[in-house]
């Protein structure tokens, strides 16, 4: 048997992560926070590549390659933060590639495409003398040759066909740090760029640099006000910052009381924002669009993440069919490293991906067993002979379930392998989990997990959305029949699930339907305000022992705490 080839990649962003192939095919990846349990963690990679060697039960003397990816790399590479006790194996070829070509490859080699057009639209990708992909690309504008570092990648787009990708545009800006002590408002990164002025105005109105999906789901309980002036300026297929349309806002977020006390003032301005962004990708797509004529996009960067303009590019643009990545902020920039490595650099043949998202490590029937040795009195655990069927009676009564299954998903939405379901018609049960399990914002909405096959009978959706990446519109008469998956606008964040990548999920979501006649549940993300997803059995057994969670579904064991009997109603205080 011909030895297998592995390839590592890594991303040493601000969202860290690392990821291994074998023979092309994706093994093991995971996100650093969920290795270190401090949301968004990211720089030295020393933890999440030993987590995947062990997973895979290789050593680093296996590896064939490595490719890794940090925006200003010169820089970070040799800074302490980054480096620390990195330690690479030696004699092992390291290659380095650039931000938005790691970004693109990913998404592109994850797509079901075999041809598609790339676009990448960030905060801040790597800086003009350090791209790896400028070859035969249009450069919107080329920086001043003293100072090239200060100018940085803010959108990409690609041609791919064949397991290549070659770069047709791309637009850098001047880095903007300068401006931060003008206004808070003002983008933090690169100036001119879409994904950091949707941090900045997340910054102002949370008070987080990593609160985009929170401005995402505020800006619905903004009012218009006509008369604005833009944000964003269009020229000549370019977008930029209007640096002025700050001058009229004043204090920002100082902390929760005051969010509460100008919460319509905060929330305007996430409309604002939200609506010019949205134009804004609009405006860059349909411009790309002419460059390479391809009814297919790969969409990637951070501001891929932002569900509401995907739906918008689907409805408003050429593009016939979009796939955004589950990992299209940092946090997948080392899945493109490694295709990289397999497919450009060592010639590999692209591996068609099956379209699943659990990289992460399965934890046996040991780790479960440890985890629960530890729950003491007041709960009864069990291992029943159908599961699925007694979850889904714990749901139809009103239960909040954390369901905890196989290897964890990789990227920011909970997919039905760390989540926590309900029952999406019970209003109750939204402001419950919100308050007594994840401690967070009231006005944040929750998604529904769909079956694909009955996803048109509620939402206004064709296709699927495998990823929760899409906002779609609500059917009028399902408004008020699932309130608690319902945004105030009308829409929610989809969900489709098939047997094929999920065969259990979708079992329970069958099982559900069976009871209530409603093939969907209520499905947000197995953790705490500011903590990121479980990943191991013992820190679901944690979450659910200090929070108010009825019950835990792991592997095939089933947990409920004292006054919690199946197909009866949960206590809901």
């Amino acid at each position: 048997m011909p030895k297998a080839t592995y390839v590592l990649g890594t991303g040493l962003s601000h969202n860290g992560s690392a990821c291994l192939l074998r023979d092309g095919q994706i093994i093991a990846a995971v996100e650093k926070e969920r290795v270190t349990g401090k949301k968004n963690d990211g720089g030295n990679d020393l933890v999440t590549i030993a987590h995947c060697l062990e997973t895979a039960g290789i050593g680093p003397e296996d590896l064939d390659l490595i490719v890794q990816n940090a925006n200003f790399g010169d820089f970070h590479y040799g800074n302490n933060w980054y480096r620390g006790a990195r330690q690479l194996p030696a004699g092992v070829p390291v290659v380095t590639i650039s931000h938005h070509l790691a970004h693109a490859t990913a998404a592109y080699f994850l797509s079901p495409f075999d041809n598609a057009s790339v676009l990448v639209v960030d905060g801040c990708g790597s800086p003009y003398d350090e791209c790896t992909d400028l070859a035969g690309s249009f450069i919107a504008e080329r920086p001043p040759e003293e100072v090239p570092w200060l100018w940085c990648e803010k959108d990409s787009f690609y041609s791919a066909a064949g397991g290549r990708l070659r770069a047709l545009y791309k637009d850098f800006s001047p880095w903007g740090r300068p401006y931060q002590s003008r206004h808070l408002l003002h983008p933090p990164t690169t100036r001119h760029s879409i994904g950091g002025q949707y941090m900045s105005a997340s910054h102002y109105c949370l008070g987080g640099t990593s609160d985009m999906g929170k401005l995402m789901g505020l800006a619905p309980y903004g009012k218009a006000n006509p008369g604005e002036p833009p944000i964003f300026r269009s020229q000549d297929g370019r977008v930029f910052v209007d640096e002025e349309w700050v001058r009229d806002y004043g204090a920002p977020f100082t902390g929760e009381g005051d969010f509460k006390n100008r919460f319509q003032y905060f929330a305007d301005l996430a409309r604002r924002v939200q609506t010019q962004v949205e134009e804004s990708l609009l405006y860059l797509v349909r411009h790309r669009h002419r460059l390479a004529d391809h009814p297919d996009l790969c969409f990637a960067g951070g501001v891929a993440l932002n569900a509401v303009a995907n739906r918008r590019i689907l409805e408003e643009t050429p593009i016939c069919r979009l796939f955004v990545p589950p990992a299209a902020d940092d946090s997948g920039l080392a899945i493109g490293c490694a295709f990289h490595g397999w497919a450009q650099v060592l010639g590999g043949p692209r591996v068609r991906h099956d379209g699943g998202t659990f990289f992460g490590r399965a934890y046996g029937e040991p780790a479960i067993l440890r985890a629960l040795s530890g729950l003491g009195d007041g709960v009864s655990v069990r291992r029943p002979t159908d599961l699925v069927g007694d979850v889904a009676d714990l749901l139809a009564g009103g239960s909040a379930v954390a369901w905890f299954q196989g290897g964890a998903e990789f990227g920011p939405r909970a997919l039905g392998h760390r989540s926590i379901l309900g029952d999406p018609r019970r209003a109750d049960l939204r402001d419950y989990i919100n308050l007594k399990v994840k401690f967070r914002e009231d006005f944040r909405p929750f998604a529904p997990s769909v079956l694909a096959e009955e996803a048109g009978r509620y939402f206004e959706l064709e296709g699927e959305s495998p990823y929760m990446l899409l906002v779609v519109r609500v059917r009028e008469e399902w408004h008020s029949r699932i309130p608690a998956v319902t945004h105030v606008d009308g829409t929610a964040r989809v969900q489709t699930v098939t047997p094929r990548t999920d065969a259990r999920y979708h079992a329970l979501l069958t099982e559900f339907g069976r009871r209530t006649g409603l093939g969907m549940l209520l499905n947000t993300s197995l953790n705490r305000r500011g903590s990121p997803m479980v990943e191991t059995p013992a820190q679901a057994v944690t979450m659910f022992r200090e929070t108010g969670l009825h019950a835990l579904a792991i592997g095939d064991w089933l947990v409920t705490k004292t006054g919690v009997g199946t197909g009866n109603p949960a206590p809901q205080s």
